[in-house]
């Protein structure tokens, strides 16, 4: 959004530019971040935050005005919402204790009720998803096609309470079906193509690259670097992953990539065995002796203390 605010203001050779986020929320942040570091020149102005509007005088406001909004005191929910999700927010579930009910879900339908189960098949290339049960698609018609199969399974619903950055913990309900369908999927092809080493380290990226993000730093040199980082980790991530989609759950049950690392010659407990296990012994003595040592050291030590 940033990103088209910016081209826009360019195009239109605006020295001004404003959003109607809150003072509260993390996208007031996102945008004025973002649009300094794509225009620094371009002066913000954020009307509903510099002028205190509650979320009550913003719903009066548009009534009086003829605003076309979706939003009434009855049903007074902040809501967000694009292809790869939807977030939900304000109104009842402003107690945390208040469980949400079915009306404010749209992306998802009731996982609890009974149902077929769908079983799909996703195939990647270079990390990225390019058929579903062998048709071509693009991101997009994947992203749409499992929000569609994922979303009727009930897959995808999320209710937290997450810390924003301006320091209030906030309570945000979610459902990203599609989202969470390929994410699933994406992760246990990663598990079958990436070494072990380097997906440890990814997974501490990813948490800190989501932070950089969630934090409204999307065109920061960090998130720049660490996106170079990750597009080098998904050269062999090539493959297909079946899943079973049922009852709010999205399940691997089969995968298949010819970049696996995974050796079924190694990995069989059966005839044909070829892992020579005698070499165990000795890496086992080796990997233990630090913290051999030092237990002999705390006893010694310790025991000689008292």
């Amino acid at each position: 959004i940033v990103k088209h605010l910016v081209d826009a203001a360019k195009k239109h050779n605006a020295t001004i530019v404003g959003h109607g986020c809150t003072g509260k929320g993390n996208d007031q942040v996102r945008f004025e971040v973002g649009i300094a570091a794509l225009a620094p020149n371009l002066r913000c102005i954020a009307p509903v935050r510099d002028s205190g509007m509650t979320r009550d005088k913003a719903i009066e406001f548009a009534e009086r005005n003829n605003l076309p909004i979706d939003v009434n005191k009855k049903s007074p929910y902040s809501i967000d919402q694009n292809v790869w999700g939807r977030a939900i927010e304000t109104g009842f579930l402003e107690d945390i204790w208040n469980a949400p009910i079915e009306d404010v879900y749209s992306y998802t339908s009731d996982p609890s009720q009974p149902r077929e189960a769908d079983e799909v098949v996703i195939s990647f290339k270079s990390g990225v998803p390019v058929a579903i049960d062998g048709r071509k698609v693009t991101m997009l018609q994947a992203i749409e096609e499992l929000n569609k199969r994922a979303g009727a399974q009930g897959i995808g619903r999320l209710d937290m309470v997450e810390d924003r950055l301006v320091g209030i913990k906030s309570r945000e309900v979610y459902e990203a079906p599609g989202a969470i369908a390929l994410i699933t999927a994406h992760q246990e092809l990663e598990n079958v193509t990436i070494e072990r080493d380097l997906a440890r380290f990814k997974r501490g990226v990813e948490q800190r690259w989501g932070e950089l993000v969630y934090d409204g730093l999307w065109f920061s040199p960090l998130k720049d670097a660490l996106d170079a980082f990750i597009a080098s980790t998904q050269e062999f991530v090539t493959g297909d992953i079946r899943m079973k989609l049922h009852a709010g759950t999205a399940v691997v049950n089969g995968r298949r990539s010819d970049a696996s690392l995974y050796d079924f010659d190694l990995a069989t407990y059966d005839e044909g065995d070829t892992y020579d296990q005698s070499l165990a012994k000795g890496f086992v003595d080796i990997w233990g002796m630090p913290s051999r040592i030092a237990a002999e050291r705390n006893l010694r030590v310790r025991g000689n203390n008292g």
